[in-house]
């Protein structure tokens, strides 16, 4: 094969990838995923090596990067969730499961004898996270709803009371969308006279949104948290995966280390990081602002009321929990489960986010009414 040839071998492959990924995009009915996000305007700065290596907060030897829009980033979720003026710390992450990641790893280190705490029904990778942490840990009874059980929660720390609590709540789990409620927790810890604690909160998609809804969960930092964090890829909108982390800079501090090779601290989880991804979501908050992201929230809930009554008017089973984003429902067959994308573990769940339509979301409900009668 010459080289033109070779050449128009990968342009037609490149193509054909583009083609098949971009209709599959438009079925994209079980996971936390929004697909309406255009960074066209964005495209010249991949021809630059961004690197955020090291802390946004302190300036480093390597400047081919976007620390200041990191920043702002950070503050921006901050304010949203209510930190304390001058005492907060974070950074873009390559996804929910680093900023959980983080997260155990700075209570880990603030508690090396702690215990972490977290329900069944917290995402998989987080038992992976504790693992590579080699921390200890107990699995906490779920309601139905997906939120923690707070008896067995109160049963177990008493059992434990003499050792660090180390609290891993949900604010939003991956197949219900169930939150857990920091102030019962903070309850909690204080009948029990557990004052070794940290709380960890995490919104991977509800994170983004929680503070705007009615009524709203008891997550943020005025609450009790130590840390929170967020996707990035999923309510806001990036062709990237990735996120953020905050957490009190007090505790952050404690931790950190100064590495002369990079002229900046070490307070991260990896070296190198992602400079373009920053920059997406700086684009996106910029644009829609603290009252966009509401107005966003706003119109995928009145979608989602729309697809749980389209599913009541034909009679299927469905639960979701207050103002949820996510409707869960009996397990579909394989074949519904592989033309739209839809997730599975002991239920099955649509999740109605920014990009979704009423067209896709009649068009699940009539797949799933067809094998509800032919069952």
């Amino acid at each position: 094969m010459n080289e033109k040839n070779h050449l128009d071998e990968i342009d037609s492959r490149v193509q054909s990838l583009y083609t098949r990924l971009t209709e599959l995009s438009k079925r994209m009915g079980g996971y936390p995923v929004s697909t309406d996000f255009n960074y066209e305007c964005l495209y010249n700065f991949l021809s630059l090596p961004l690197n955020n290596i090291g802390d946004p907060f302190e300036d480093g030897t390597y400047q081919v990067g976007t620390h200041e829009l990191e920043k702002e980033v950070v503050e921006f979720f901050a304010k949203l969730f209510m930190a304390e003026e001058n005492n907060y710390w974070g950074y873009v992450t390559n996804g929910g499961t680093e900023g959980n990641l983080y997260g155990l790893y700075l209570a880990r280190e603030l508690y090396p004898k702690g215990i972490v705490y977290f329900s069944e029904d917290t995402h998989y990778s987080v038992s992976k996270n504790i693992n590579f942490l080699n921390m200890r840990h107990i699995m906490i009874k779920s309601q139905h709803s997906g939120e923690i059980d707070y008896e067995d929660l109160h049963e177990t720390l008493k059992i434990h009371r003499d050792v660090p609590a180390i609290i891993f709540a949900n604010i939003g789990t991956t197949m219900k969308e169930g939150k857990d409620d920091i102030i019962k927790i903070q309850h909690i810890l204080r009948e029990l006279r557990i004052n070794d604690k940290y709380i960890h909160a995490d919104g991977a998609l509800c994170g983004s949104f929680a503070m705007f809804m009615q009524p709203r969960p008891h997550f943020n930092f005025a609450d009790g948290a130590d840390s929170i964090a967020i996707s990035g890829h999923k309510f806001i909108g990036s062709p990237i995966p990735c996120g953020v982390i905050t957490a009190k800079r007090n505790l952050v501090q404690r931790i950190a280390r100064s590495i002369g090779y990079i002229g900046t601290l070490d307070t991260t989880i990896t070296g190198s990081r992602n400079g373009f991804t920053p920059l997406l979501i700086w684009y996106t908050l910029q644009k829609l602002g603290m009252e966009g992201l509401k107005q966003r929230y706003i119109d995928a809930c009145k979608l989602a009321d729309y697809a749980e009554q389209q599913m009541k008017n034909k009679d299927l089973i469905v639960w979701r929990n207050p103002g949820a984003l996510t409707l869960f429902f009996p397990e579909v067959p394989d074949w519904i489960k592989n033309k739209w994308q839809i997730a599975t573990q002991g239920v099955s769940h649509l999740i109605v986010m920014p990009g979704l339509t009423k067209q896709t979301i009649d068009a699940v409900i009539e797949d799933i009414q067809k094998q509800s009668l032919d069952a």
